[in-house]
């Protein structure tokens, strides 16, 4: 499967260490650290677990002067980029640009002077570092709430719009925004109203999606209804869970929208009376067996011959259950009839086989470094 881009809105291109967002760059995927951000520690150790599991990008929580002191040693030890999650106090996000970090998540209706956003965004201009404008549906501008009656898509959008003004007017446009909400119709109609309003990179994302059982399907929904209209450049499934499950759910989404490649993909029947195998068994060793495997190719685990001889031949590879046996097929062609306490076996063979003879690209989940300059550009912008 490569990267499909047709019809994919045209986004301009920032860079968030080395990790491209926006223009044709792969649709990137972050999360947030869940550790106390002054453990550096620990901060760290999540860090390079989230990057073995495919984070591209980490933001972590800065609430005071000793969490963005601590953003110099996690910066200069992380392996992906670093955006410093910042409310209220410009301060410290003048700390966090000095102690490294790659991007900015800032709401510059939360500073309260101008001076101060005046400030912030000299020094972001000064280090090319991005700010990306984070709007949510429980934190909306009590004017605009008060204008429109209450949370609207047109009052997110036109709040997360009017914030990307007050970076212009000092002219920056290093800017990726995010408008959020629980509520999917009106998550949606904002970030569309938004998209049509200008071309900086989009940031998706359902916002308190909930536990893993509901907020999968909400996130699923809504970021990947959007990514289907070709809207989105960087996803963070947000889920009341470990921060690995929502790297691995924003992939799945990714990779069911055909926007990114992250190794194999199991198409398998909920199986019904005709089925004479265990299905349900093959298919987890199947999965299981595959774990690791970076290169993306299809396989099919059907249990009957109503839909399984086809399916199977559309796949790369694929098992066609029988009467306590099945057949393996390799890229439409029927290569072994076997037992069924074989099948597994003989399907995992002749990936192998083939990858071997074959290897194609891999496609797999990489984090970049995000290592920053020692000094600042000095370009402007």
């Amino acid at each position: 499967m490569n990267q499909k881009f047709t019809g994919r809105r045209k986004s301009r291109q920032i860079m968030v260490g080395r990790v491209a967002v926006g223009g044709n760059a792969p649709i990137s995927v972050q999360t947030m650290t869940k550790t106390d951000t002054r453990d550096i520690t620990a901060t760290l150790s999540e860090i390079n677990h989230l990057k073995l599991a495919g984070c591209d990008i980490i933001r972590l929580a800065v609430p005071d002067a000793a969490a963005a002191k601590a953003l110099k040693e996690i910066c200069a030890a992380s392996p992906i980029p670093i955006i410093a999650d910042i409310h209220f106090d410009h301060q410290l996000a003048l700390d966090a640009i000095r102690n490294g970090v790659h991007g900015l998540r800032l709401n510059p209706g939360n500073i309260r002077t101008e001076e101060k956003v005046r400030e912030v965004v000299a020094a972001a201009s000064d280090w090319q570092i991005p700010i990306r404008v984070g709007v949510n549906a429980g934190s909306l501008d009590p004017a605009i709430k008060l204008k429109y009656g209450g949370v609207t898509a047109a009052g997110l959008a036109e709040s997360a719009l009017n914030e990307v003004k007050r970076l212009e007017k000092y002219g920056f446009e290093l800017i990726k925004i995010a408008v959020k909400a629980f509520d999917l119709h009106t998550m949606c109609e904002a970030v569309k109203i938004t998209a049509s309003s200008c071309d900086y990179p989009l940031h998706l994302g359902v916002t308190e999606s909930g536990l893993p059982e509901d907020g999968i399907i909400r996130s699923a929904m809504g970021i990947g209804s959007l990514l289907l209209q070709g809207i989105g450049d960087t996803i963070r499934v947000s889920l009341t869970s470990e921060s690995t499950l929502e790297i691995v759910t924003g992939y799945k989404i990714l990779q069911a929208a055909g926007l990114r490649d992250c190794g194999p993909i199991i198409v398998s029947c909920p199986t019904c009376g005709r089925c004479q195998i265990p299905l349900q068994e093959i298919a987890r060793q199947v999965q299981q067996r595959l774990a690791g495997i970076k290169e993306t190719f299809q396989v099919a685990v059907m249990g009957c011959a109503v839909n399984g001889p086809g399916e199977a031949e559309q796949a790369d590879f694929g098992i066609a259950g029988g009467k306590d046996s099945g057949l393996i097929f390799k890229h439409g062609k029927v290569v072994r009839s076997l037992p069924m306490e074989k099948l597994v076996d003989g399907l995992i063979e002749e990936i192998f086989i083939s990858l071997q003879t074959s290897p194609g690209k891999d496609y797999g989940i990489h984090g970049s470094n995000g290592q920053r300059p020692l000094e600042p550009s000095k370009k402007g912008n």
